[in-house]
């Protein structure tokens, strides 16, 4: 049983070589966390703080050489197809196992883009890291911002510089293999002006009986005229808690947009945010969440309008199967400043047998008159003309209605590079 205390917390900081500032922030955030109570909304959350593991210690340094990690696992990303898409398709790789960052590369290595560990940036980037560390989503939010606050570690720090467009993704690829294990990254990402960047977030665990918790925080700053593009596919098992706070902000003209895919984690509560603070700023959302059994997708996004003409896009799909219940949660406010602005929410559902759930719960608000938002949602279950005309001509039940999903999801897989929409239909397919 591990007793969650300030002696815990120092021994935390004390192994990673922090500074003071850090360390008295993680001892706030830990007052914070035991101040504070669990949601009153959404899915019931029955974890046992005590039998978490906080911080479990990598002996061997970040590399940029597989042939210096672990064979066992250099074998497990090589298996996720992690290592292949690095050689093939990618700029620059952070791969997490556990609770640190065990292997990073880059392919340019005179590029002027920073892009590390968060553990490494706080020491190699003091400076840039305070600016915006802790600025966007603060610890005291709720109970899990106040978890990460006392035990982040590892995560991306990413700084694109003005006018730099990287002309192929980033990816960080985030692993649990450990039973009752939390694990609690923070990303950092400044996308400054008139830069683009498109990144992809990779999640998985071994599945166990036991509980694991996932509390991730995310912070992206979007500059003048600037884009960042974060994709996520989510495969956690049905043992791991999924509470994860992503928040963007955007300046003027400047666009965000989220790619949020949730498939595994036995209950997920994930709602990407934009705060559309520059005038002509813009954000989009797409996701699916596909619940199964034993599962309870509750997601969504958020969308702030602080600017005058900014525009937001919500699209949601769920899909509900075996008993899972698939919950659509999200938040449109177009605020008294922002003047002739347009939002759009789209939710659809589709729900595969008489066990399965779908609820949609979305807040939308106008402040003013010159503004307006749009919602439209269905709720469908399989449509039994198109089942029989597939099975008549001579397929399954089982394969009628993969297809009938796979023609569901396609705009959002359209929204993905392609080894990644191909990876997408490999996990619906097996699931």
């Amino acid at each position: 049983m591990q007793k969650i205390d300030k002696k815990y917390v120092i021994e935390i900081s004390n192994k990673k070589n922090e500074d003071q500032k850090m360390l008295d922030f993680r001892l706030k955030s830990l007052a914070k966390f035991n101040e504070l109570e669990n949601p009153t909304f959404g899915p019931k959350l029955n974890i046992d703080f005590s039998s978490i593991t906080y911080y479990k210690d990598n002996k061997n340094k970040i590399t940029d050489d597989w042939t210096k990690v672990d064979k066992n696992i250099e074998k497990t990303f090589c298996d996720l197809g992690v290592i292949k898409a690095e050689q093939e398709y990618l700029y620059g790789v952070t791969n997490q196992y556990e609770s640190e960052v065990i292997y990073h590369n880059i392919k340019d290595k005179n590029s002027k883009v920073i892009f590390t560990s968060t553990d490494e940036a706080l020491k190699n980037y003091p400076e840039l890291f305070y600016k915006y560390f802790n600025n966007l989503v603060k610890y005291d939010e709720n109970k899990y911002t106040a978890l990460n606050g006392a035990f982040w570690s590892g995560g991306s720090f990413i700084y694109i510089p003005k006018h730099t467009k990287l002309d192929r993704p980033l990816q960080s690829y985030f692993r649990i293999d450990s039973e009752n294990l939390g694990q609690f990254e923070r990303t950092i990402i400044i996308v400054d002006d008139y830069a683009e960047l498109e990144y992809i977030e990779g999640c998985t665990a071994r599945s166990y009986s036991t509980t694991s918790l996932h509390a991730g925080v995310v912070e992206i700053y979007v500059g003048k005229h600037a884009k960042c593009k974060y994709s996520t596919i989510q495969n956690w098992s049905k043992d791991v808690y999924n509470l994860v706070t992503k928040r963007a902000i955007v300046e003027e003209y400047g666009t965000m947009e989220w790619v949020d895919g949730n498939i595994g984690s036995g209950i997920t509560m994930k709602y990407p945010s934009c705060i559309l603070k520059g005038n002509y700023s813009s954000g989009n959302s797409i996701s699916i969440a596909y619940a199964n059994e034993g599962q309870i997708i509750d997601a969504g996004a958020k969308m702030i309008h602080l600017g005058h003409h900014t525009k937001s896009n919500i699209v949601s799909k769920s899909i509900s199967i075996n008993g899972g219940t698939s919950i659509y949660r999200g938040t449109t406010k177009i605020t008294k400043s922002a003047t002739n602005s347009k939002a759009t929410i789209k939710c659809d559902t589709i729900i595969l047998d008489d066990k399965s759930k779908s609820d949609t719960i979305p807040n939308n608000i106008v402040s003013n008159d010159s503004s307006f938002i749009e919602h439209e949602a269905t709720v469908s279950k399989v449509n039994k003309e198109k089942l029989f005309y597939l099975m008549s001509k001579g397929l399954s039940e089982e394969l009628a209605k993969e297809l009938l999903v796979m023609g569901f999801i396609k705009d959002f897989k359209h929204e993905l590079p392609m080894e990644y929409a191909v990876e997408l239909n490999r996990l619906l397919k097996n699931y």
